[in-house]
């Protein structure tokens, strides 16, 4: 099975609450899916780029959440085969700084290292619904 998570929906959810979230860890997808939930969000979850490529429905969504060192195509792979679609937040467990300027160059509003504390991941997802502008500081 490639998509690991539930597409269940909360019918009082609007639309763009729904948040996308690719990592090939299921222990960190059901971490994520519990602190999206908590706070509001619809979590998508899949466990590869290639299963998120599959369905590649990013209707309604507010934003992705994308591990950078999937198994299969990585991250950054997949972020630029999305373009600009919706805003993304990138999250590794890697130290390396050759990483974090690779995430500014490719582009995202939030760049996580794993471990990170959860207002790190739902302030920025706030914000982008909210329609603030957010950026990765340069």
């Amino acid at each position: 099975m490639r998509v690991v998570a539930s597409r269940q929906r909360t019918s009082a959810l609007p639309n763009n609450k729904k948040v996308i979230v690719v990592d090939d860890d299921p222990s960190v997808l059901k971490g994520i899916a519990r602190l999206l939930k908590m706070s509001g969000f619809d979590p998508i979850l899949f466990d590869s780029a290639e299963s998120f490529e599959d369905i590649r429905d990013v209707s309604g969504a507010c934003c992705l959440v994308i591990d950078i060192h999937l198994r299969g195509k990585s991250g950054f792979e997949l972020k630029q085969a999305l373009g600009e679609k919706l805003p993304v937040i990138f999250m590794t467990a890697s130290d390396s700084e050759v990483v974090s300027a690779a995430a500014r160059e490719v582009g995202c509003v939030a760049f996580l290292r794993k471990p990170f504390p959860a207002k790190s991941l739902i302030d920025p997802i706030k914000t982008i619904v909210g329609g603030s502008g957010l950026s990765y500081p340069h």
